[in-house]
Order: structure tokens, then C-alpha cells, then sequence
């Protein structure tokens, strides 16, 4: 029998952080203040092997998981990926395998993952002008490579992606409609995702977050919309433009949460298991499986695990939270 947290909340998408190494320094995510060249990321066997992130996927299919999404850090950053996603692919019942990528490194393993059995490609996309790109990724790797690993991906054979846009008030909510200009125009789904209170080091406060329903506004007079169906489990509310360019998503995990929707949980690169992106501590499944437990054992852990979860942050934050400790988005895939 597939458990139900305290809410009534089943499992079913698992989110797999391969990495938590990036070679982007975004300010909200992995500040380079914090996130520097001594920063002590996992050493390789730290991290959870490719027959332990495969072992873990069956375990959880049983618990009625059926969405894997793998996240990082950068995913792309771990070696042989495409080995892995092909493992992954083979389990039985899963409906979707996806992953989240900042693009750079897509024009050269876009095929090799297309190839492997992975369904669906999300970028990261916070904006179109190569010196804000400089200044809010904090790297010296160039806009122009994260649209050739679009452009990679869909002659791959990816249909059409999600492009995650984060906004902050007065960094780049000026480019709301470059950016569905672009989406539009490409074929792919924008998604605009209110800026969020990720751990402890991305400098968030209130006033920088820019609401979903203000960023319709902008783009229902721009572009008239209509709403999409609700999807089940879905952490983005969907429009349809009326003039049949595609599709937007507006995440307003801020403004109009969604916790008692929310069935996902996340699995840390070092074999953590996290039931909220907002957790402060998770349950150490690399030591459960490096200790000799069985399936059986696992899975038992798991139930018991999800059973008695009740988190809903978002739904707490402005009274309950000031000052929790959390993990870092960087850890565990945001």
C-alpha cells in the first residue's frame, strides 16, 4: 500500500541530486561569498554511486513514485551521466525521467542523453542579455553557450523544454516579455518562478520578490491568456496564450503556495533525504545502504519515513520561520 503523509499526501516524484558542484555562482543559489574555491564540496565517495541512486529508484517505485527528476548542483558536471540515466530508464513504472540544467554543457550530451532514455530537458533561463548573464551567473562562461545547448537539445530530439526564469525585483523583472518573446518564438515553455527563501545564503527578503500574479499581469495585456487544467501534483499554475503561441507557468511558491499539493521528495547528492525543499535536516539513506539493510528494510523505512511528515513551509513562513536553519538549495536541487 502506497503511504500518505499526516496532510493525506501521496509520494510520487523523487527528485536525485547528482552533484552539489556548479559552474555557475548565482547569488540566489551558490553565492561565490560562500561558495569560493575553498569550499569544502563532497569528495567522490561521498557521493552515492550509480547502482546506489538506481537501487534507491526501485525502492521508491514501490512506494509509488513515478516522476525522477535528477538536479544538482549542475547534473551535467557528474561524470558518465548518460550511464546512469539509461539505468534509471530501465526501472519499471516510472512515467517520466527529466532534468534540470543550467544548459552550458548541453551541446555536447544533449544526444548522449536523449539517447539513454531521458524524456525531458528543463534550462535555467534568467535572462537574454549577455552582461546581466555575466553578472547574475558569476562566471565567464557565456550566455551564447546556454542557447546553443537549447538549440542542442531539441535537435537531439527534445520536445519542447521548460526555460526556469527566476525573477527579483530590480535585477530582471524589466525582461518578463524578452523572455516569453523568446519561449514563445523557440516553441518552449517559459516558467517564472518567484524568488524563494532557499537556505541561508542567497540574501532573500520580501521585497525582491516579484508576484506571480503581477507577472500575468504584464503578459495578459501584452499576450491575452487563458488557464489550464490543473495538474495533479504540479507546482506551476498553467496559461495558454489565446493566440496558440504555447504555454506559460507562473510558480508562486511565495505568494500562493501550494504545499498541501506538494508530493515530492528529495534525495541529496551525498544520500540524504529531504521531504521539503525548506528541510533542515534529512534521513541518511547512503548509511542505511552502505550498512547491508535490505529492499525490504528500505522501503519499510521509507513508508514509516513519509508517514509522519507534515511539512508546509511555505504555508508557515511569515509567522512560524524566521531563522530556521535550511538546507541549501545548491545540496539538494532546488
Amino acid at each position: 500500500m502506497e503511504p500518505l503523509d499526516t496532510l493525506g499526501r501521496p509520494l510520487k516524484a523523487l527528485r536525485i541530486s547528482v552533484t552539489d558542484r556548479c559552474n555557475f555562482r548565482c547569488s540566489y543559489c551558490m553565492p561565490k561569498d560562500v561558495f569560493g574555491p575553498d569550499y569544502p564540496f563532497l569528495p567522490r565517495e561521498a557521493l552515492l554511486s550509480f547502482e546506489e541512486i538506481t537501487r534507491l529508484v526501485r525502492i521508491f517505485r514501490g512506494l509509488g513514485v513515478s516522476k525522477i527528476r535528477l538536479t544538482g548542483g549542475e547534473p551535467l558536471l557528474r561524470r558518465e551521466l548518460p550511464a546512469l540515466v539509461r539505468m534509471i530508464a530501465a526501472v519499471p513504472g516510472l512515467e517520466d525521467l527529466a532534468l534540470t540544467s543550467n544548459g552550458v554543457l548541453l551541446p555536447d550530451l544533449a544526444p548522449l542523453l536523449r539517447e539513454a532514455g531521458l524524456n525531458r530537458l528543463t534550462v535555467s533561463l534568467d535572462t537574454l542579455r549577455p552582461e546581466r548573464f555575466r553578472a547574475l551567473s558569476d562566471t565567464d562562461l557565456p550566455l551564447a553557450r546556454v542557447l546553443e545547448g537549447i538549440a542542442a537539445a531539441r535537435a537531439a530530439g527534445f520536445g519542447p523544454l521548460k526555460l526556469n526564469c527566476v525573477l527579483q525585483r530590480g535585477v530582471n523583472d524589466d525582461e518578463v516579455l524578452d523572455l516569453a518573446a523568446f519561449a514563445r518564438e523557440q516553441g518552449h515553455t517559459l516558467r517564472f518562478i518567484e524568488f524563494m527563501d532557499v537556505g541561508a545564503t542567497n540574501g532573500w527578503r520580501m521585497e525582491a520578490v516579484v508576484p506571480a500574479v503581477e507577472i500575468h499581469g504584464v503578459l495578459h495585456a501584452k499576450w491575452p491568456l487563458e488557464p489550464l487544467p490543473e495538474a495533479q501534483g504540479g507546482v506551476a499554475k498553467g496559461w495558454r496564450y489565446l493566440d496558440g503561441k504555447g504555454e506559460i507557468g507562473l510558480i508562486a511558491s511565495v505568494t500562493a503556495p501550494f504545499c498541501r499539493g506538494c508530493d515530492r521528495a528529495r534525495l541529496s547528492a551525498d544520500g540524504h533525504l529531504y521531504t521539503c525543499l525548506f528541510a533542515s535536516e534529512g534521513l541518511d539513506l547512503k548509511g542505511f545502504l552502505r550498512s547491508g539493510h535490505s529492499d525490504a528494510d528500505i522501503h519499510s523505512l521509507l513508508a514509516s519515513h513519509w508517514s509522519r511528515r507534515g511539512d508546509r513551509y511555505s504555508e508557515l513562513r511569515r509567522a512560524d520561520t524566521p531563522g530556521l536553519p535550511r538546507i541549501e538549495m545548491s545540496h539538494i536541487g532546488g
